[in-house]
């Protein structure tokens, strides 16, 4: 019981100290409102309103139609152009896509010929360029198909795909920015909260107050994990109400308590990691260099935004020692799809035997720290 009245009180010390911090606790706000609401709102990777110039120099009822398909969300109202202002236009940058519709188009459609458009691109706009000409293609084909015979654009062809999207119907990407923005913060902020109040310890001297106190080591840490923790948790929570349910009205197909409860198990491996890296460093600065090499890796390869699958085996099997996999994979399981505890609790348990890992190796490094 003593204990545990220490680790207590020495959490609330630690809460009472976050609080002063106006900086820090403006980053903390920060980073779950403002952060998060941005990569939801403005984190689409689809075509959307990209600028597109025509040059029509056939001048027909064909051409009209393919110029008529170039529509909103995913073009701006194409702009009518001559041929020898493509490439001013390019080199502007005002325009992404510039199609052009020779002459006699419509006539060598009719007799069978083979005909071809002309699609200038501006290839340093990467993801518009690659996703809008197969747009453009699509659309082009289609109108062709439909000019020459009415319904032939998809009953003509021997195969029919129907396609059924599951747990995101209108393919709308800005649903899961906001989530997995999220995701990395949660991870992130924990990390450097812990981190923070560790060397802020060391910099204004209270850990040799610390030192000469009746209280272990495993006291010390426990209080930093649980009170920082707890406030990644309560600003999670009202991120993902607040934020991504409200401002950005994203539908959460799962659990949100089961959600909360998974992040409450990764927050105790990425608070050990904080207090790790904070006992290795001496100076605020060596803390947020560490904190780069360390956090990188854990966003960039956790398949929250390159699918795992892509990856080399070699980094798949690395990566499954990251609490972060385990982490995305769960969250995106019930946010996304709705998944329950009878799906998810594998990944549960890697948190917890690799949170009990992280914290032993914490607390073996931070009691040697203590003892010099």
């Amino acid at each position: 019981m003593g204990s545990l009245s220490n680790i207590w009180h020495l959490g609330v010390k630690e809460l009472r100290s976050l609080w002063r911090d106006k900086v820090l606790m403006v980053f903390v706000f920060l980073a779950f409102t403002l952060m998060i609401y941005t990569a939801g709102s403005a984190g689409s990777m689809e075509l959307h309103n990209a600028p597109i110039a025509v040059v029509d120099e056939d001048q027909t009822v064909l051409s009209g139609r393919v110029i008529d398909a170039l529509q909103q969300p995913w073009f701006l109202p194409p702009d009518m152009v001559r041929y020898d202002q493509i490439d001013e236009l390019l080199d502007q940058g005002s325009h992404t896509f510039a199609l052009v519709i020779p002459e006699g188009f419509e006539r060598k459609v009719r007799q069978g010929q083979q005909v071809s458009l002309q699609l200038n691109i501006d290839a340093t706009r990467m993801s518009q360029a690659f996703i809008g000409t197969n747009y453009i293609e699509r659309f082009a084909m289609t109108e062709v198909a439909e000019f020459l015979q009415p319904g032939s654009s998809s009953d003509g062809l021997p195969v029919t795909l129907v396609s059924r999207a599951s747990f995101n119907p209108n393919l709308d990407g800005t649903w899961f920015g906001g989530v997995m923005e999220l995701i990395t913060q949660v991870t992130l902020i924990s990390i450097i909260l812990t981190g923070a109040a560790l060397i802020r310890e060391r910099e204004h001297g209270t850990v040799e107050h610390l030192m000469v106190m009746p209280l272990r080591s495993f006291e010390i840490m426990a209080s930093k994990v649980w009170a920082n923790g707890l406030v990644v948790l309560l600003a999670a929570s009202m991120s993902i109400t607040l934020v991504i349910q409200g401002w950005l009205n994203v539908p959460i197909a799962g659990s949100v308590w089961l959600f909360l409860l998974g992040a409450l198990i990764h927050l105790f491996s990425t608070t050990a990691i904080g207090i790790l890296i904070g006992t290795v460093a001496r100076t605020m600065p060596q803390f947020g260099l560490l904190l780069i090499l360390t956090i990188l890796p854990l966003q960039l390869l956790s398949g929250g935004i390159t699918p795992r699958e892509s990856m080399p085996d070699l980094v798949q099997n690395i990566m499954l020692v990251a609490p972060t996999t385990h982490f995305v994979s769960m969250a995106q399981a019930i946010l996304y799809r709705g998944a329950g505890i009878e799906v998810v609790w594998p990944q549960m348990l890697a948190l917890i035997a690799i949170g009990s890992v992280f914290f032993f190796a914490a607390l073996v490094l931070f009691r040697r720290h203590l003892s010099v």
